[in-house]
């Protein structure tokens, strides 16, 4: 299968390599900001107008923001602009503006409703203190030299790593990888260059093709696994707190950049913030560190992998709790088991937002109408089995694998029992199972004119 995938790889670089990086990010800036000005101006020319009462035939002409469009205006005007372009490759030039086409499309996509999810807002300019360096390499020459310690980038010419690229450059020799584009960037005080290539990736299949895993995660274990595993929290933000907030202390007692009065920041608050920025980048880099090797397990163990799709956002409006879900990491930890099952030839099944994996038992299928979240042991009224309430939920969610109906699209859901919300001691309507149709019924609505017989069952 060919996949497009990433490859990262930290810099040591020189003084003078690290001010031409400098200068290709802030020419991307210089030719964004330009950019926006010019298309900002139409368009508020053209609200303008348009408050006037003239016609729209007769407004401004609208100029185009697709990328081609901008680079031939930028290419009209870069001698007048920016006499000083040929200093820096033009591929900066493109950064800027690619950056810019992509940002102004989601926006024009946002407001006619052709782009899900939040509303975006429209571009704002980049600021030269504020603004992440980075630059995007996509023609000339990018190669990894013989040593695999070495890096070439167009203008920029041969670059140290921190770190061998043997992993990729095996890939190249082989002629299942192809170098699509050289992002370079700096985080949190570092330089990193970060490779897209087409790689042409072998099958594989997991080590138990028929196997099937639940996986709960939470915030006590990271990961509860049906087969009775506990996988610990590592909770790196919390381990490294009172080295952040004395940090954090240290920033605040220097003198730091201050807008309204026009004052720059001291070099001691630049080498604070630096230290600062660095025990962030550790947590950071600890907490994708510890998912990636989970998820590489399980999608490399298990043919089937069956998660829950949580409401994160909701869940961070706990105060009490916004800070370990967010140090958990549940997104990044969904979001690389997609693509891993993929490549390992696995399966990938997310259960249904509503579905109440923790309410159910997993011995009988009897659903609670309640279960406060204080309550860590699941104790069933009908079978009596007690169990632990993480893991029930996780065998829960192993179950869903073997179903075969699909409901709002999340994979194989049973009957979820009970509505979402119930009131204490009245009927709760109880959802027919799949495959339990009464003879030579099919469908779940009944002829015209009848009605349907609905199981009550009372709510202790």
């Amino acid at each position: 299968m060919k996949t497009i995938q990433a490859y990262r790889f930290a810099l040591d670089l020189t003084p003078g390599q690290q001010r031409a990086l400098l200068a290709h990010a802030g020419a991307a800036r210089v030719a964004h900001n330009w950019a926006l000005a010019r298309v900002k101006a139409i368009v508020d020319q053209r609200a303008a107008e348009r408050t006037y009462g003239i016609a729209d035939e007769q407004l401004t002409p609208a100029v185009s923001w697709s990328l081609p469009a901008l680079r031939k205006a930028w290419n009209e005007a870069k001698a007048t602009v920016a006499p000083w372009w040929p200093a820096c490759s033009k591929e900066a030039f493109n950064t800027g503006l690619d950056a810019l086409a992509r940002a102004l499309k989601n926006w024009a996509d946002s407001r006619t409703g052709k782009r899900v999810g939040r509303a975006v807002g429209f571009p704002r300019f980049k600021s030269r203190r504020r603004t992440t360096p980075s630059v995007r390499f996509t023609t000339g020459t990018i190669r990894v030299e013989p040593d695999r310690m070495h890096v070439v980038l167009p203008r920029l010419g041969r670059l140290k790593l921190h770190e061998s690229a043997r992993k990729l450059a095996r890939r190249l020799e082989a002629g299942t990888a192809r170098i699509m584009s050289a992002t370079v960037r700096r985080d949190s005080g570092r330089w990193h260059v970060a490779f897209t290539c087409e790689v042409q990736r072998a099958p594989r299949q997991p080590a138990r093709p028929d196997a099937v895993v639940g996986v709960d995660v939470g915030v006590k274990h990271l990961a509860v696994l049906s087969t009775g595993e506990l996988v610990d929290n590592p909770r790196h933000l919390v381990a490294a707190r009172h080295r952040l907030r004395a940090l954090g202390r240290a920033v605040a007692r220097k003198v730091g950049p201050d807008r309204r009065a026009a004052r720059r920041p001291s070099n001691r608050w630049r080498r604070a913030a630096a230290r600062l920025a660095r025990a962030h980048a550790r947590v950071a880099n600890l907490r994708r560190d510890g998912l990636h090797k989970l998820t590489t397990r399980l999608s490399r163990e298990y043919g089937t992998v069956v998660v829950e799709d949580l409401n994160v956002a909701g869940m961070l409006a706990n105060r009490r709790l916004a800070r370990h879900i967010a140090d958990a990491g549940f997104a990044e930890l969904h979001r690389q088991l997609r693509y891993k099952t993929a490549w390992n030839g696995g399966r990938l099944v997310v259960a249904d937002r509503w579905y109440p994996s923790s309410k159910t038992c997993s011995g009988c299928g009897t659903v609670k109408t309640k279960l406060a979240l204080s309550e860590r042991r699941y104790e069933c009224d009908s079978c009596g089995l007690v169990l632990d309430r993480d893991l029930n939920a996780a065998r829960n969610l192993a179950a869903l694998a073997a179903g075969e109906v699909d409901t709002a699209g999340s994979g194989p859901v049973v009957g979820r029992g009970a509505d979402r919300k119930t009131r204490l001691g009245g009927p709760v309507a109880g959802k027919r199972q799949p495959g339990t149709a009464p003879a030579g019924q099919t469908g779940t609505v009944p002829p015209q004119g009848g009605t349907t017989d609905r199981v009550l069952t009372k709510a202790h």
